[in-house]
């Protein structure tokens, strides 16, 4: 089970770590390659892709976490991440600007690994403390 919970922390930040990179990237990709602007890098539809992703990997490695080593507040903060990550669609461009819009996916991002960093080391240390427990006292 630790390994599961620790393989979908894994996973989350990466896909965090692509929200952002595809965020800062994709204008200066298209700007360099110019054909990149007709791909499914620009649009919406990328975006979506990664909260797809992300939404049941971030829930599943932060719920078996949190289950595990009792840390709700984790839970409370990857839950905030999710909600800024899932602001930037709804709101839109129109709304927030650009730059507004690149704000806030690395804001979510930047939150959600962050919890699921935390996530990971509690995990860790929590199945530390299980086995000195485990271990016959002399």
């Amino acid at each position: 089970m630790q390994a599961l919970t620790m393989s979908t922390d894994k996973a989350a930040i990466g896909l965090s770590l692509i929200c952002v990179v595809h965020c800062l990237l994709t204008p200066v990709a298209i700007a360099m390659v110019p054909a990149l602007g007709a791909t499914f890098l620009e649009g919406e539809s990328f975006h979506y892709m990664v909260l797809f992703l992300v939404l049941p990997t971030s829930l599943f490695a932060l719920g078996l976490g949190c289950r595990k080593h009792r840390g709700v507040d984790i839970l409370a903060i990857g839950l905030l991440g999710l909600l800024v990550l899932f602001l930037v669609p709804i709101l839109g461009e129109d709304v927030t600007g650009e730059i507004g819009e690149k704000a806030l996916t690395i804001a979510g991002a930047a939150i959600i690994a962050y919890a699921h960093v935390r996530n990971f080391r509690l995990c860790r240390q929590h199945d530390c403390h299980h086995d000195a427990q485990a271990l016959p006292s002399e």
